[in-house]
Formats: C-alpha cells, structure tokens, sequence
C-alpha cells in the first residue's frame, strides 16, 4: 500500500538538506575567495605589484593577478604584459568551455594553467622546485586548505626568487 505521507516528508527532508548544502556551498565558495583575494592583495603589495593588488577583490579577473605573480618577467611593465596575455587566453578558453565536448578540452587546460601558475607562485615563496611541487600536491589533497594558510603565512613576505 502506498502511504503519501510518509513520501511527503522523505521528500520534505531531502529538500532541507539540498538547500542546507546550498547554503554550506555558498558560503564555503565566498570564504574561500575572500582568504584568495587577501593573500593576493597583500603579496601583490609586498612584491612591489601594489598598482595592480586591486585586481584581487574582482571576482573572475583576480586570476590576472595570480599570472602576475607567477610571472618569469622582471620589470612590473613585461609582468603585466605576460600576465594580461594569458588573462586572454583564459578568458578565451573559458568562452569556448561553453561549447559541448571541446569545452571538456579547454576546461582541462584552464585547470593545467591554473597548476601551473600555482606552481609558479609557490616556488617564488620557496625557492625550490621540489618543495613548489609538494605545495601544489598538498593543496590539491586538501582541497586548497593548505594553499589558504601557506598563503597567509606568506603573503606578508617578499618573494625568495
């Protein structure tokens, strides 16, 4: 026999916890960003990058300042250069995501450049390759927590290399 009543509230109760998980996401999701943007903001600040440290709090664009800090050029004229050429080419990759299976493509290569400017900002803090390596592989087990407190700890320090 069905009973209406008790699939009311099983679906009632699945609701509730959809909508609470909603509601953790979002806010996990606005955390997480405004830890981003303060440790960019301030090693922008502290590695002479301060004319560019208000791009951290755009949402979407504050990866421009992540390619800044990533960058292999000297003079803050080729780092914002270098880092407005890939903002592009992120940008224009993340259009074309939009079109079905190529988007699987450009999304994979978004996440490649993403590593790899992750990479590139831990081995500016520590100097080592190794230990960028390890950084990058202990921030994607943990779900970028130890990126946000490496990032902390560091973020008020000028860059080793």
């Amino acid at each position: 026999m069905y009973n209406s009543y008790q699939s009311e509230y099983d679906a009632a109760l699945l609701g509730g916890f959809l909508l609470t998980f909603i509601i953790i996401m979002i806010a996990v999701g606005v955390v997480s960003y405004v830890i981003t943007a303060i440790i960019y903001y301030y090693t922008t600040k502290t590695n002479g990058l301060g004319e560019i440290a208000f791009w951290s709090w755009i949402p979407l664009v504050n990866v421009y300042v992540l390619f800044a800090l990533g960058s292999t050029k000297t003079s803050v004229e080729e780092i914002k250069k270098d880092a407005l050429k890939f903002l592009l080419i992120y940008i224009a990759l993340t259009v074309i995501s939009i079109i079905p299976f190529i988007g699987i493509l450009t999304s994979i290569a978004m996440v490649v450049i993403g590593v790899y400017f992750m990479y590139r900002l831990f081995y500016r803090w520590t100097g080592e390759s190794g230990t960028a390596i390890l950084f990058v592989v202990l921030t994607i087990i943990t779900g970028s927590i130890f990126y946000y407190i490496y990032g902390l700890i560091k973020m008020k320090k000028p860059f080793v290399v």
